[in-house]
């Protein structure tokens, strides 16, 4: 059993068309090194004409903060570029351990993929694989998709694969033409989890159909996906474009009022239920008195009330000065009043775009009586 990346199988010399371990599949792009500029631009040609598995989920609005379909949109026309952050070069750093803790764990076999996958029906669709799984069920080889999580997400993955990583591995599925497929992750950095997925013909249809629209629309096309309230889109939005001062964008009086009025809307809205849930929080508040935890008749813990949330310092520091004092540490920071003074392009570049509305004009309680 291989139990250590200098022991994987070494696939590279496969031929062009018809993989026999990927009968669904072609090889597009060997693998390199991703530290080599030359390689990296090749890698990164790939991605921009086609969708990979981290894309979909992206797509498909599933990737939270990390991805969105406008973020993927904007890649593929050279957009946005390529950054790499530490979440994803530790997930990379750390993919060996993951693959040789599932190897030891399963008792299956383990290999290196030969590099980037291109569908035969449809080569848009491609597929970077963590690892290969060698021989499960007989076949040659299926694929294994490694995650390495938070601790917090720990009940996402006792039952099953969350709907993000699993997207991926039946979108791999879908590009080699496999069976079946693992997902392993390694959660909290001390506990591996690791679950097996059958193709599921319904999903992978469901799946090629959506990005086949999607890629035609948006990237062969070229149109931009509507706007989305996922926090990756606000996060892409606020640094997107090189800002040009007071410069003026126009829209026509129509969608204004309607933007506005939807804004409007469902701020009040979000108000309202935002009271609502502060007062069943409050009910349960009351319940759980001076007691940490509460159970039902069952024993089953419905809620608890532990007194281990975010410290208040300026509190400590008014209540209790002496110690304050003691425990003061100064650490250093940012003069940012100088770096405006000093530097004002650098830092109007770093400072954070904020959208803001006009305030509404304020209604009397008669006229809201009247307009009721």
């Amino acid at each position: 059993m291989t139990t250590a990346p200098d022991l994987l199988f070494d696939l590279t010399d496969l031929p062009p068309v018809g993989l026999p371990e990927a009968p669904a599949a072609r090889l597009l792009l060997p693998s390199g090194d991703l530290n080599d500029p030359g390689y990296r631009r090749q890698w990164e040609a790939t991605r921009l004409d086609g969708i990979g598995g981290s894309d979909v989920a992206g797509i498909l609005g599933l990737a939270g903060k990390y991805n969105s379909p406008r973020r993927v949109y904007e890649e593929k026309h050279g957009r946005s570029t390529f950054k790499d952050t530490e979440p994803a070069e530790i997930g990379r750093e750390i993919e060996d351990f993951i693959a040789m803790m599932f190897a030891k764990r399963s008792g299956l076999d383990i290999a290196m993929p030969p590099g980037t996958l291109q569908n035969l029906e449809r080569p848009w669709m491609r597929a970077n694989v963590d690892r290969y799984v060698i021989g499960s069920d007989g076949c040659p080889v299926v694929p294994l998709e490694c995650k390495n999580r938070s601790y917090y997400q720990l009940d996402q993955w006792e039952d099953g694969v969350p709907d993000a990583p699993a997207i991926q591995a039946y979108w791999y599925m879908a590009v080699g033409g496999w069976s079946h497929g693992y997902v392993a992750a390694l959660v909290g950095g001390n506990r591996l989890i690791w679950h097996r997925l059958e193709r599921d013909e319904e999903i992978i249809d469901d799946l090629v159909q959506h990005c086949e629209e999607w890629y035609q629309r948006h990237i062969v096309e070229g149109f931009p996906p509507a706007a989305d309230g996922l926090e990756d889109t606000t996060a892409l939005l606020a640094r997107l474009w090189e800002v040009k001062p007071e410069a003026v964008a126009e829209v026509d009086a129509d969608t204004a009022d309607r933007l506005l009025g939807e804004h409007e809307r469902l701020t009040e809205k979000e108000k309202a239920v935002a009271d609502e849930v502060r007062a069943v929080e409050n009910e349960m508040r009351l319940i759980a008195g001076e007691n940490e935890v509460v159970k039902d008749p069952t024993g089953r813990v419905v809620w608890t009330n532990k007194q281990n949330s975010t410290f208040a310092p300026k509190r400590f520091a008014e209540e209790r000065p002496d110690l304050a004092k003691r425990f003061e540490v100064m650490k250093p920071a940012i003069d940012t009043k100088r770096l405006a003074a000093e530097e004002a392009d650098v830092y109007r570049e770093f400072r954070a775009r904020q959208l803001r509305l006009p305030k509404p004009p304020k209604t009397s309680k008669t006229s809201k009586k009247k307009a009721a």
